[in-house]
């Protein structure tokens, strides 16, 4: 093993793929001589070269369209956005083109790119820049959606990512860079559409992703003091969903919340929680929870940041409201 921060685990993944395959290249917002917004292709430009790091003007939908009609003549593009937020201005390429081109021409011609972004609140970086659409994404057939919450899933991810012949989202949360954690020196992978139990109970079965996983994990410790037993699952990605591991769990544990730092209205929770509902009804021994980000613009001051994002106090103090009913 090897101790990794997550931001060097995706780097590794990223220069394997440039190592492997001389069509692969990078494109994005200040990736070359600035070595990236949150240092991830620090020392990329020297190494590789301008024709394969490509630092592109800030226009996001250029840059999307650019890397789609890339892929679709046989390049292998990684593209970073600099954050979730700026790919509004790329939804018409990445929703409309990206996701539908290879079942628009029958399997002819596909875009495999992979975009990473990042999503999240608490960097003090105010509404527009601190916001979660990752679900958003997941809701449109033809795109994958990966979220990893640590640098073993971060580097297993980016490396099965890199093989697939669709569209990816990777989706890194903004507080996790600095992040450490063993990864092995061998090669490995890890799944698309696997979910992780990343802590095992039996009294409640927590389901989240991103950077609410070392959250939900800080509720665990706290209630395992008070003799509570929390099993926790980190999904891993969102398109695909594995509804099948959060299944099993709940089938023995009998109740389940999900924890997302997105808005409540619409968020993905609530895809989860149905889904939930019609896999595992019969296991349930009282209604499913959802804790999410509260319903406001994200304030730039820091107090009311950290109110606005679901907190291991919060989710606590819900798990034992839940186990009192």
């Amino acid at each position: 093993m090897v101790e990794l921060r997550l931001r060097e685990a995706i780097s590794k993944g990223l220069r394997e793929a440039l190592d492997n395959d001389e069509k692969c290249l990078l494109m994005g917002e200040d990736i070359g001589e600035y070595g990236g917004a949150y240092a991830v292709t620090k020392g990329f430009l020297d190494q590789y070269g301008e024709k394969r790091i490509r630092d592109m003007p800030i226009a996001e939908s250029i840059i999307a369209g650019a890397a789609i009609g890339s892929a679709m003549g046989g390049l292998k593009p990684i593209v970073e956005i600099m954050t979730i937020n700026f790919t509004l201005l790329a939804m018409d390429q990445i929703v409309n083109h990206a996701a539908k081109i290879r079942y628009m021409s029958n399997g002819q011609i596909s875009a495999p790119i992979i975009l990473r972004t990042v999503t999240g609140g608490g960097g003090g970086l105010a509404a527009t820049h601190s916001q979660n659409f990752e679900g958003w994404y997941a809701s449109v057939p033809g795109l994958i959606v990966v979220t990893p919450s640590n640098p073993y899933d971060a580097l297993g991810l980016m490396r099965s990512c890199i093989e697939i012949n669709d569209p990816v989202i990777y989706v890194e949360h903004c507080l996790l860079y600095s992040m450490r954690g063993d990864v092995p020196e061998e090669y490995y992978k890890v799944p698309i559409g696997q979910a992780s139990v990343i802590r095992e109970g039996t009294d409640v079965t927590v389901v989240t992703y991103s950077g609410m996983v070392n959250v939900c994990l800080e509720a665990a410790d706290i209630l395992a003091s008070q003799n509570i037993n929390v099993e926790v699952i980190d999904l891993r990605s969102l398109r695909p969903l594995d509804i099948d591991t959060p299944t099993s769990s709940v089938a023995k544990t009998g109740r389940a919340v999900v924890v997302e730092e997105n808005w409540k209205t619409g968020g993905f929770g609530a895809e989860i929680s149905t889904s939930l509902h019609e896999k595992a009804f019969d296991y349930l021994e009282s209604p499913i929870i959802r804790i999410c980000g509260e319903e406001v613009p994200m304030p730039y001051t820091r107090k009311l940041e950290s109110v606005t994002i679901p907190n291991s106090s919060r989710i606590v103090n819900e798990i034992k409201l839940m186990l009192r009913a």
